[in-house]
């Protein structure tokens, strides 16, 4: 299969919902449990960095607007996975549900402020060290790979964070994986196609994708 050409994306519409529930929540992860809905802001560009998220449930979409209108997503946060650490005072992204999201969240300073939880200062930091070499790959992906390399590595990493199985319920839509990988949405769905077609992956309905040959994928990714 050959690199498909990379072209312009289509930003979408964004409106903030009323402020989400909150309720408390006893968790490792000491916070209050906030609830979205699908494609409701969390957090925007420029507000304060004074609160970290865990997803319990759902997915998030981290992206920036392009000074020519167009959206870069520049990560997704799966269950389990923590989001908003931030190395300065201020966002640099916008964050929004990818669905009908459930996150726990907690104040910065309480995480880190007082010096007691010396562990989980440890853990932040590990955390935003992580996402700057997650950061730095995705850089490197959109400027070397072809189409059909970059969404091979984004479904061998999505089935990696959500399991590991050979089965995967895609969180985002295609829109997203194309604004998140550099290429159209029609790139996108034709190269999924293409690895349909080639016996590589199979799908069942838009979201859920079984990797039926995984090490032919991830040599895709090499």
């Amino acid at each position: 299969m050959h690199a498909l050409s990379v072209a312009d994306t289509t930003q979408r519409h964004r409106a903030r919902a009323p402020r989400p529930e909150v309720a408390a929540d006893e968790s490792s992860f000491i916070g209050l449990t906030m609830r979205f809905a699908h494609d409701q802001e969390i957090f925007g560009e420029g507000e304060p960095a004074d609160q970290v998220y865990k997803v319990v449930s759902g997915g998030v979409r981290c992206f920036r607007v392009l000074s020519d209108g167009r959206r870069q997503i520049c990560d997704f946060y799966l269950p389990g996975e923590v989001f908003g650490v931030e190395a300065g005072a201020a966002r640099r992204a916008n964050a929004e549900a990818l669905s009908d999201t459930v996150l726990i969240v907690a104040r910065r300073s309480a995480l880190v402020g007082d010096g007691r939880n010396e562990q989980t200062a440890r853990t932040l930091w590990r955390l935003a060290l992580a996402q700057l070499r997650r950061s730095e790959d995705h850089v490197l992906t959109l400027g070397r790979r072809s189409a059909t390399e970059r969404v091979a590595s984004l479904l061998v990493d999505l089935a990696e964070r959500l399991g590991g199985g050979d089965v995967l319920e895609a969180p985002m839509t295609r829109q997203d994986m194309a604004d998140y990988l550099g290429l159209t949405i029609e790139t996108v769905s034709r190269t999924i196609t293409q690895l349909q077609g080639a016996g590589l992956i199979r799908l069942s309905g838009r979201r859920t994708i079984r990797l039926a040959r995984p090490r032919v994928l991830a040599d895709l990714c090499e």
